[in-house]
Order: structure tokens, then sequence, then C-alpha cells
């Protein structure tokens, strides 16, 4: 039986809110995958080499790149073919965001203009695609079948994840669990497809494999809640977007579920007439903010991640201490108290 991370264990964890701090022991394999993510987006065409460099210019987090590393360190594997793998994640990842950036007409991505707002949105799907594909491709060439059957079927649910949000775009009636299905398929199934890559490489036991695959689905729940939740509370410029950027582009989230299914009649009601504004003006918005910070929503919220971060500490406990179990604790850390 698997050992119980109590709340207090994790309240106690050592507050390393810096990722330099959690990825110390990888950086010169960070560095490769950068390197890397360079030179399989040169393309013949000039115009997709372009976007894609301005693509990976500003690095972002590299959390599941970083945790297809760890997790393949952890269970010990000592080739490179963790460096492919690591980049095609991040294709992937950053191809989802290029498409969810369409949908949702954002004009910022990490606090730049985002690539259809510099390109248009017909040139950006086709970058999208072409990064999907690409990844996908480039994984042919592992010598384990199951990473591309996991790469193939992951990028699947995502799109799926993308799909039904969108058909669920402004649907206040959306219940909590047809949120986090939401969430897992868009999130979270990266998440622990990066984690179950990285123990296959190691050769993992089915065991450890399973213990990392939830790991890794219940960290990606636990960051996409905090995502979530930040758009409510966050600051501006640590998001690089304006607040509420979420809601204002039809998306209903946990803090907002929760108001409309446990609040008084009163503010449900006034709630509901405001979200009917087809563009929230800026006093609509502050209303909103109120109404939802003065009902114990994002408490509910925070609460919500925090059980999924807990159930992450306890499906890698298993493993022997080492720096690279340490790191992944320190993540989930790192992902349940980010602010940006």
């Amino acid at each position: 039986m698997k050992p119980v991370i109590s709340r207090n264990a994790l309240l106690h964890l050592e507050r390393r809110k810096d990722l330099q701090d959690v990825y110390q022991n990888i950086q010169g394999d960070l560095d490769r995958i950068e390197e890397s993510l360079r030179v399989f987006s040169i393309s013949p065409s000039q115009l997709v080499s372009e976007i894609s460099t301005y693509l990976f210019r500003k690095k972002g987090k590299r959390i599941r790149p970083a945790l297809l590393v760890l997790c393949s360190k952890l269970t010990g594997y000592q080739g490179d073919e963790h460096i492919l793998m690591a980049t095609l994640v991040e294709f992937i990842h950053t191809a989802s965001l290029i498409h969810d950036d369409i949908i949702d007409n954002a004009n910022l991505r990490r606090g730049m203009d985002s690539v259809h707002t510099r390109w248009g949105p017909n040139i950006s799907v086709l970058l999208g695609d072409f990064l999907y594909i690409r990844a996908i491709g480039l994984s042919l060439q592992s010598r384990y079948p199951q990473i591309i059957r996991i790469l193939t079927d992951i990028s699947t649910k995502m799109i799926e994840g993308e799909l039904t949000e969108y058909q669920m775009s402004g649907n206040l009636e959306l219940q909590e669990e047809d949120y986090f299905e939401i969430i897992h398929k868009k999130t979270a199934s990266l998440f622990a497809g990066s984690c179950q890559i990285g123990g296959i490489l190691g050769h993992a036991s089915p065991e450890q494999e399973r213990s990392l695959l939830a790991y890794g689905s219940n960290l990606g729940m636990t960051f996409q809640i905090i995502d979530d939740l930040l758009d409510f509370k966050g600051n501006e410029i640590n998001l690089g977007k304006p607040i509420l950027s979420d809601l204002s582009e039809g998306r209903v989230t946990l803090p907002l579920i929760y108001t409309l299914t446990n609040d008084g009649h009163h503010n449900r009601a006034r709630l509901l007439e405001l979200l009917k504004e087809k563009k929230l003006a800026e006093d609509s918005k502050q209303e909103i903010l109120r109404i939802i910070r003065s009902n114990g929503a994002l408490d509910y919220t925070f609460k919500r991640a925090e059980e999924f971060s807990l159930r992450s500490l306890e499906d890698i406990s298993q493993f022997p201490q080492s720096v690279h179990r340490e790191a992944l604790s320190l993540l989930s850390e790192f992902v349940l108290t980010r602010e940006a």
C-alpha cells in the first residue's frame, strides 16, 4: 500500500517556487532540448522557419519536457532518446496553444503577440497542423512502438478536449464533472503521457509506469485548475494576459461553476444577466469578480487543485528517494503555488 502524504507534509515542503531549483539537475538536458526544438522546427519553407523561430524564441516553463526527462532519469535511463521525445512533447503542446489561441481569438501568449495576431488564423492553423504532424513523424524514429501510440493518442485526446470545450463555450449549465473531463483531455493527458514515456525509456515496471502515469495526470489537473483560478485572482503582468480572459472567451471554469451551483438566487441571477453581454464591460468584469471572490469559490477551487496535488505526491512516493524524485515533488508544489 502506498504511503499517504498528509496535507501538513505538503504545506511543509521546502518552498522553492523558482523552476531553476526544480530543474537544477537536468539543466543540461533542457538546454539540449532547446537546441533540438530549434533544429527540428527548421523547414525549407522560409515562413515556417520564421514563425517557428518566433514561437520558440521565448521559453515557456517547459514543464512537459522536464517531466519526461525527470521520469526517465528516475527510472534509470542512460541514453539520448529522451531529448528527442521531450522535444516532440513540446511540439505537441505548442501546436495545441496555437489552435487554442485561434479558437479563443486571444491576442497575447506569454506576454507576446499570439501567432494568429501576427500572421493571421489561416497560416496559424496550418502551422499548428505542421507541428502536430512533425511530432508524430519524428516519433517514428523511436525504438518503442508504444511511445508512438501514446503520442498519437494524446494528440487525439487534446483535440477532442478542445472540440468539447468549444462546443460547451458559454454553456452556464456545465457541471464540475464535465469540466474535469475537458481539462483531463486538454491538459492532463499530455502531462501523463510525458511521464509515462519517461518511464518506458527507463524500463519502468508496469506498476511504476502506472504510478508515473497517475502522477502526471494528477499534476496536469492541478496545473489547469490553478491556471483557471489565476484568471480570477492572478496578476496581469505575471500572466501576460488580462484578468478574466478565459471568461471573456466563453470558457466556463471551476470558480464560475461553483458560484452558479452554490451561490444564492440573487447572485446567480445577476451573474447570468452580466454574462449575456457579448463583450464584458470593465464595470461588469469588476462586479463578476466581486461576486466570485466573495462566496468561497476561489478557496474551493484551490482546495480541489490541492487534492490533485496531494495525489501526485502519493503517486511518486513509491519510488526510492533521489534528486529526481525530490524534483518531481517540488514540481508538484510549484504547480500548486505558482502565480503565473
